[in-house]
């Protein structure tokens, strides 16, 4: 099926598109929709994305001129890690990674708050924080539709190998070769319709959105479908959050300017809340009813 769509989409005619081109001082010819025409060649500029997973690009550039604008002064107590972040970014280390790394353990406090504190349910507590990151690198539109796709796939691939009675390895196998051979047929076409954002993708959010298309699948093993359907929204719900709250520009100056408070405190939250041992919000809420009637009788 994926053979037959890919064959179709590369026989089918290609229409022309008349764009409409000025001329520039430099002799070039300027479109607007960013194709510059010179010589005969036609060269289409793809505006890149700020995306916190890669070591380069305009978020790295402000989060050094930060670093720069800051300086961090004498080792002291109460600074030794920033110090420590100066030092490694100096070395070489790039910045991206580092508030990436500093940035991790509060999402995943948030979505074990969502969880264990609000009664949010999902699929674990990694599943969304990955799935953040994964967002985080390809906007949070196009990794959804991409996830969809994927997710889609997923199902057809373990409806059709249901019936040829696999060992599990060799099952999980040749799904994930469908999975592949779904996810490049999408990038195919994608780049045949001229969609930027899934066509700049990079390989590291499409590996993190395939590896867990498999979890979400497992969630229906024993579950109705409706319930199925809420983690997975859920779970969605958490990574997007997540996700907003990485790509915050104020967040990350935080982080890298206070790290000491950020990312101990982080640690010192999850141990407090570790001790609670009460109703979470939404079991409050279901059984509030049946506390006013005891306290009543």
């Amino acid at each position: 099926m994926l053979c037959l769509i890919a064959l179709f989409v590369y026989a089918a005619p290609v229409k022309a598109q008349m764009v409409p081109v000025t001329a520039t001082l430099s002799g070039e010819l300027a479109t607007e929709s960013g194709i510059t025409v010179q010589s005969g060649i036609v060269e289409r500029k793809i505006e890149e994305k700020t995306d916190l997973t890669q070591p380069t690009g305009e978020t790295k550039n402000k989060l050094e001129k930060l670093l720069e604008d800051n300086p961090v002064g004498e080792l002291h107590w109460n600074n030794f890690l920033r110090y420590a972040v100066n030092k490694a970014v100096k070395n070489g280390v790039p910045v991206n990674t580092v508030v990436l790394i500093l940035l991790f353990p509060l999402v995943v406090a948030i979505v074990t708050a969502a969880r264990h504190l609000i009664g949010v349910r999902g699929a674990g507590i990694l599943t969304p924080a990955l799935l953040s990151v994964a967002f985080l690198a390809t906007g949070i539109w196009a990794g959804m539709a991409l996830f969809a796709i994927i997710l889609i796939v997923t199902v057809l691939g373990r409806t059709i190998l249901g019936g040829f009675k696999l060992q599990y390895l060799p099952r999980v196998s040749l799904l994930l070769w469908i999975v592949s051979a779904g996810v490049f047929v999408t990038l195919f076409v994608a780049s045949i319709w001229n969609v930027s954002q899934l066509v700049t993708v990079g390989i590291f959010p499409i590996l993190i959105l395939m590896l867990l298309a498999e979890t979400f699948i497992d969630l229906q093993a024993g579950r109705s479908g409706s319930e199925a359907r809420a983690l997975i929204f859920q779970t969605f719900i958490l990574a997007m959050i997540s996700s907003l709250i990485l790509a915050s520009e104020m967040v990350q100056r935080v982080v890298l300017m206070s790290p000491e408070l950020t990312f101990f405190g982080v640690a010192v939250f999850d141990l407090f809340m570790g001790r609670y041992t009460g109703l979470r919000l939404s079991e409050y809420l279901m059984y509030r009813g049946i506390a006013k009637e005891d306290e009543e009788e």
